[in-house]
C-alpha cells in the first residue's frame, strides 16, 4: 500500500512518514501544495495525507483539482483544531476524512486503514481468504492460524492482493503500489516474490491469469 504525505512542516511530515513505514507502507512526501499536486496526479495512492495549509498552492485547491481531474483514491486532510470551517470546506472540496491537529500519529493511522480498507470494499480491520488471514491493524498475517514469517516486500503484496481479492491485478499495478517513486522498478522481481508467496500460503490461493496478472482468492470461489 503506497501513501503520499502532503505536509510543509518538515518535522510533522517525517514523523508520520516513519510511523507509516513501520507499518508496512511505502511512503513518498511533498513538502507544498505545488509538489504534493503533481505527484497525487501522476502516481497512484492508495490514500493520501494532506494538511490543508500549504505554501504555493493550499491544500483545498490541490483536493479540488484532484478531483476535477478524476482522481478517485481516499484523502484524510489536516486541519488547525479551530478551524471548523477548513473540515467543511475539505470534506465539500472531496476528503474523505479528517484529523484536527493537534493529533496522535496512532489516530492517523486508524483513519488511513479504514480509509484503504473500505475503498477496497473490506468494513472489518481483518481480511480473510481461505487460510489466510490478514490483520490491517497489526500488520500481520497467519495461515491457518499460524503466524506468516514475511518480509516487508512479501507483507506489501499480500497486503495488496488481500484488499484486492477477486480482482486481477497487473504486475505493473503491484510494482506501482509497493514501490515509492525513486525506487528502481522492475516488474519481474514480482514473479519472485509471488512464488515466495505461494511457498508460504500455499499455490492454489495466488492465480496467474495469462497476459493479465495475479487474482487472489479462496478455491472454489468462482470468477
Amino acid at each position: 500500500m503506497r501513501i503520499l504525505i502532503v505536509e510543509d512542516d518538515v518535522n510533522l511530515n517525517r514523523q508520520l512518514a516513519e510511523a507509516l513505514k513501520d507499518a508496512g507502507y511505502v511512503v513518498d512526501q511533498a513538502f507544498d501544495g505545488e509538489e504534493g499536486h503533481y505527484l497525487g496526479d501522476a502516481e497512484p495512492y492508495d490514500a493520501v495525507i494532506l494538511d490543508i495549509g500549504l505554501p504555493e498552492m493550499d491544500g483545498i485547491t490541490v483536493l479540488e483539482k484532484w478531483r476535477g481531474g478524476g482522481k478517485t483514491m481516499p484523502v484524510l486532510i489536516l486541519t488547525a483544531r479551530d478551524r471548523w470551517s477548513d473540515k467543511v470546506a475539505g470534506i465539500d472540496a472531496g476528503a474523505d476524512d479528517y484529523v484536527a491537529k493537534p493529533f496522535h500519529v496512532e489516530e492517523v493511522l486508524a483513519r488511513i486503514r479504514a480509509l484503504i480498507r473500505r475503498a477496497a470494499g473490506h468494513a472489518s480491520s481483518e481480511i480473510v481468504c481461505g487460510p489466510v488471514r490478514l490483520d490491517t491493524k497489526g500488520s500481520k498475517a497467519t495461515v491457518g492460524g499460524i503466524p506468516l514469517k514475511l518480509t516487508s516486500h512479501e507483507f506489501r503484496l499480500l497486503s495488496y492482493l488481500m484488499h484486492h481479492m477477486g480482482q486481477v491485478v497487473s504486475r505493473t499495478e503491484l510494482v506501482e503500489h509497493m514501490y515509492d517513486q525513486d525506487f528502481d522498478r522492475d516488474s519481474n522481481t514480482i514473479e519472485v516474490f509471488i512464488g515466495r508467496l505461494r511457498k508460504k500460503i500455499g499455490n492454489d490461493l495466488i492465480e496467474t491469469v495469462r497476459g493479465l496478472g495475479y487474482r487472489m482468492q479462496a478455491p472454489g470461489n468462482g470468477h
